[in-house]
């Protein structure tokens, strides 16, 4: 059985929930179990050259942000907590984060990890990261920090992974992760760090009632089609390009891609795209309606009207 964590690097409570899947895990008696991880980003805006952590929470706006994190306990309460049950779990003593960095190279590193040596070799990354953050208070934004991990695991450290990153952060919104740790399994999902007893719990349910796989290509669909959902089409069509390259002739990617071209303004390919599913499928009231909208935004009503006429015809919801 494959499992998935959602995780960023710089959130303390993953670093906690390694340790207690990995508590979970020593004592798990169901079928194989590989974890891979998988990138989040709980602060994508940080700057690419880490900020020292002290500063940015000295920031009154960043400390009311962060109240709502730990109802009950100021931010700093909060941390001295969170570290508390860091040292409980064998994470040391010494135990908190000092830089604010931007994830994503950290988070390319680990994918590259998995791409070239599997499951065991991510965990090795993933460790030392959250350790160089957490323990080593290093800043993991910076590529020479993110080098010596590199040659110190053995992952090969070049430019590779930064698209593999960009599709999975993409594909786990998709998926509906928005909290890190997410642990995710058969379809189901666990949020938090949770206790050891709660994942292997998750995990027996998770392999009594195993769900059919789909094809890679109709779950990046599927994903395209959630991101869309979420008013997000540029991200889809960053994952529609495959499907585009190597199912061009789809109908269904062809028109998810159009309904993406027209929320994403970009109008000529929407209309492009659009007439030719006309003009394939006379009767498609989607395509017509679309199409009829599309000419209609780009300055057209003329055009627009026998599509958005005929389409209501077809389905009166369009009128």
């Amino acid at each position: 059985m494959r499992i998935e964590v959602w995780a960023d690097m710089v959130c303390g409570w993953a670093h906690i929930g390694k340790r207690r899947l990995e508590k979970a895990l020593a004592s798990w008696e169901g079928e194989p179990v590989e974890v891979v991880w998988r990138p989040f980003q709980i602060d994508p805006s940080a700057p690419a050259k880490a900020e020292p952590l002290a500063e940015v929470l000295s920031d009154p706006m960043v400390e009311e942000a962060l109240q709502v994190c730990s109802p009950g306990l100021s931010p700093a309460d909060n941390r001295v907590r969170v570290a508390g049950i860091a040292a409980d779990e064998g994470l040391g003593q010494q135990w908190g984060a000092a830089w604010r960095p931007n994830t994503l190279e950290a988070h390319r590193l680990i994918a590259v990890a998995y791409e070239t040596g599997g499951a065991a070799l991510q965990s090795a990354v993933v460790g030392r990261v959250l350790s160089a953050h957490f323990v080593e208070t290093l800043d993991i934004g910076d590529p020479a920090v993110l080098s010596a991990i590199a040659d110190e695991t053995g992952v090969p450290w070049d430019g590779r992974g930064a698209g593999l990153v960009r599709e999975l952060l993409l594909t786990g919104k998709a998926k509906g992760v928005r909290t890190s740790p997410t642990i995710v399994a058969g379809g189901r999902a666990l949020a938090g760090a949770q206790p050891p007893d709660v994942i292997r719990d998750f995990l027996a349910d998770a392999a009594a009632h195993p769900v059919r796989r789909l094809p890679a290509e109709v779950e990046r669909l599927r994903h395209a089609e959630s991101l869309l959902d979420q008013r997000d089409p540029l991200g889809a069509l960053t994952l529609l390009r495959p499907l585009l390259d190597e199912h061009g002739t789809d109908r269904g990617v062809r028109l998810l891609a159009a309904r993406a071209y027209f929320a994403s303004a970009q109008l000529g390919r929407a209309r492009t795209a659009l007439e030719s599913l006309v003009a394939e499928a006379p009767d498609d009231s989607y395509a017509r309606h679309l199409l009829g909208r599309t000419l209609h935004r780009q300055g057209h009503p003329e055009q627009a009207a026998p599509h958005l006429t005929l389409a209501a015809v077809m389905t009166p919801d369009y009128a």
